[in-house]
């Protein structure tokens, strides 16, 4: 069995030879794809003097010859193995001609160039390039490609790779060609080939510098028909990162290719993004709401990576989380500026604690930034994903939009071409805000998740609140002793009467030590603070509010997150204290303080549907037992039940004019409101079918079938 050795950080060296053009000819054939490669290649002169061999990464596959500087080389002069290749001695400056052969089809491994049904398409990232062709195959390496695809035009009439097509043609016998060229430096994981029967759509956008970019998406003929929303999200994207960060795309072409049964999820391949079709295909007969959401940020994504991850890219797969985080961010904010940004805000964080909090506290706990790694593959993790996305969002919230967009520009303007580092990417919010960031880089290093402690009290006589937090962060086998972090809290305080009155200078404090105090003053008394507004910090937060002021903050808090999680936080309460009846075989009952909150939220006509749809659903019973040692499944399950009947009898009236009011939406529409509509109807439904009386049960059908005429781009779900 292969073994694989651990790389560390620490031993990283940049590459002994730089790779500035590849020219790369792919001649695909029923029994062999023949790959050429021709490379322009010099010594690295940060290394001069030191004399190398030149090694390069290579997969299990055949070299057919070998020529450099036109002359061909024997097998003695060079050495290919599975894992390398390796020419003893060479001139400064040289071409090198490579030629392999590859059966696609025979590549179970679905990296580098591999047959998908009748597709052929490649997977390089993180290291697939080198099962096509000995490569230095590393991010650091950037160079200049241009691909040359041949093929039979029955079987392969659509061939398609990176960049411009800038020359095609027959050949003889049924074959032809198409001639690629990207003329933007990338490294060897963003190349990318497909060849096909495929259909496509087509659409175009100009940029705000008046440019025509060609626009199209490539799917298996029976699913054409199911690209559109794909296209409108592009679209959305495009215009957006023009907006808010005001990027404008490069090339004359961008290709968006739909796989059935692409391996990889999808591919930020430059100027040819490769998905599984899940995150392109959307039937408005059968899409759910929630399908249209995730392929319209999925689409986001993997275009905002042309600048955040190809234009800029990583020194060395350590610095991962420097294009995954950065990304994440920028998706999640085009999908809050497009939608709710309550919502979108809320399913992240739900996300975030339910299985990168649990990942932190694990044994497969590392930081987002790690020290070693065993597999690559491995480290494409929530932690590096999710949380680094919110080290990204903490910068944002000390910086605040201006410095942040600030920092951006520096960033391209000074590693446009380049590949970087995180400390790269701090150093330049730094410069942009004049803000010292040193204690905030922990959060790249040190894994776990902080728990954050407040505790407070109240100076009657000065009017003074004050709150004390503890932060901690357990130790684990990363480090055994765990720093104090720079964690930006978000605040806001709410007096009796449900007003916002917070002081204009405290709506950030940040938190640097491992314990610190802050006062308030002209505080008037039993004003309450919102703590974490938006969830500003990725840590687990442990107040001393009551239920009574829970249920105040749900219904009059003025951040949107704060509510819900008031809300859930209350609800978590509730089925606590009723498991313990059922555990103790006592009398259940409900307080009427949530069911008042919950009234009141129902009754609210000026909040966002959505929002109230995500605030009034009850957490899971696989989030319930997330808190307890010990899980009683039965037990979770009544005093869910319990809670969901009772609030569903007492305000049965208010859920049905709910229904009322959001079935006047177009059942059709996929704008923000339509789907808002939904989605608190059919909560509304899903708390009215667990009474089980005929008239919401009826109810219930007549949406059903409703939905079924008028193919609805919704599933009934009841959660």
């Amino acid at each position: 069995m292969k073994t694989h050795e651990t790389i560390y950080l620490k031993d990283y060296k940049k590459a002994q030879f730089i790779v500035d053009e590849v020219d790369l000819t792919f001649d695909i054939r029923e029994d062999q794809t023949k790959v050429t490669s021709i490379l322009k290649i010099h010594k690295n002169l940060d290394i001069a003097g030191e004399k190398t061999s030149l090694v390069f990464d290579k997969g299990d596959f055949k070299i057919a010859s070998v020529i450099a500087n036109g002359m061909l080389l024997l097998p003695g002069e060079y050495e290919a193995k599975n894992e390398y290749f390796k020419i003893a001695r060479t001139p400064d400056t040289f071409d090198l001609e490579i030629i392999t052969i590859l059966k696609p089809w025979e590549n179970t491994s679905l990296e580098g160039l591999y047959q998908s049904g009748n597709i052929l398409c490649t997977q390089c990232e993180a290291q697939g390039f080198r099962k096509i062709t000995p490569f230095p195959d590393r991010p650091d390496v950037m160079a200049v490609y241009s691909c040359t695809i041949i093929a039979d035009k029955t079987k392969y009439p659509v061939l398609l790779s990176n960049g411009n097509p800038i020359k095609s043609g027959n050949l003889d016998n049924n074959r032809h060609f198409v001639r690629w060229e990207d003329p933007f430096k990338k490294p060897s994981y963003l190349f990318a080939l497909v060849a096909g029967d495929l259909a496509h759509i087509s659409d175009q956008f100009k940029t705000r510098s008046g440019r025509i970019v060609d626009l199209k998406i490539y799917s298996e003929k029976e699913n054409i028909d199911k690209c559109g929303h794909a296209m409108s999200s592009l679209k959305q994207a495009m215009e957006w990162d023009e907006k808010r960060f005001r990027l404008e795309y490069d090339l004359d072409l961008f290709q968006i290719v739909a796989i059935n049964d692409f391996n990889a999820g999808a591919m930020e391949n430059k100027g040819l993004n490769i998905f599984n079709s899940k995150y392109v295909l959307a039937d408005p007969a059968t899409a759910t709401d929630e399908d249209f959401m995730n392929i319209q940020g999925v689409i986001g994504h993997e275009y905002f990576h042309n600048w955040t991850g190809n234009r800029v890219t990583l020194k060395n797969w350590f610095q991962l989380s420097l294009k995954e985080g950065l990304t994440v961010f920028r998706d999640q904010e085009f999908s809050s500026d497009l939608n709710s940004r309550g919502v979108k805000r809320i399913s992240n964080v739900r996300n975030l604690r339910g299985h990168q909090f649990s990942e932190d506290s694990g044994p497969m706990a590392h930081p987002v930034r790690p020290e070693s790694y065993i597999k690559m593959d491995n480290f494409y993790t929530m932690t590096v994903y999710e949380k680094g996305a919110e080290l990204v969002r903490m910068i944002h919230q000390l910086l605040g939009e201006e410095l942040f967009q600030k920092g951006m520009n520096l960033y391209f303007e000074k590693f446009d071409g380049m590949a970087v580092t995180i400390e790269d990417f701090v150093a330049v919010m730094e410069d942009a805000s004049g803000l010292d960031l040193s204690q905030f880089k922990l959060w790249y290093f040190q894994s776990g998740t902080p728990a954050v402690i407040v505790t407070r009290s109240y100076d009657h006589q000065a009017k003074q609140l004050i709150l004390n937090f503890e932060q901690k962060t357990l130790p684990d086998r990363n480090q055994t002793e765990k720093q104090a972090l720079h964690i930006p809290v978000n605040f806001g305080i709410i007096d009796s009467n449900g007003n916002d009155i917070t002081p204009v200078d405290k709506t950030l404090l940040e938190l640097k030590s491992a314990k610190e105090t802050f006062v308030f003053e002209n505080i008037s008394e039993n004003s309450l603070p919102s703590l974490f507004r938006q969830f500003s910090a990725p840590v687990k937060i442990k107040t001393d509010l009551t239920n009574e002021e829970l249920a105040f903050l749900m219904a009059n808090d003025t951040d949107e997150f704060n509510r819900w999680d008031a809300a859930q936080t209350l609800f978590f309460n509730e089925i606590t204290k009723l498991i313990h009846s059922i555990q103790a075989n006592t009398e259940l009952s409900v307080s009427s303080n949530l069911i008042d909150a919950f009234k009141k939220a129902l009754q609210d006509q000026t909040t966002d549907k959505s929002f109230l749809a995500k605030t009034l659903s009850l957490p899971l019973e696989t989030e319930i037992k997330n808190h307890f040692n010990l899980v009683d499944v039965n037990a979770i399950h009544k005093a869910r039940l319990f809670l969901k009947k009772a609030i569903a009898g007492q305000l049965k009236s208010y859920f049905l004019n709910v229904i009322k009011v959001c079935s006047k939406s177009d059942p059709l529409s996929i704008s923000h409101d339509a789907m808002a509509n939904r989605s608190l109807k059919n909560l509304s439904l899903s708390y009215l079918g667990c009474l089980k009386e005929k008239g919401t049960i009826d109810l219930i059908l007549k949406h059903y079938e409703t939905a079924l005429r008028e193919s609805l781009p919704q599933i009934l779900f009841l959660p």
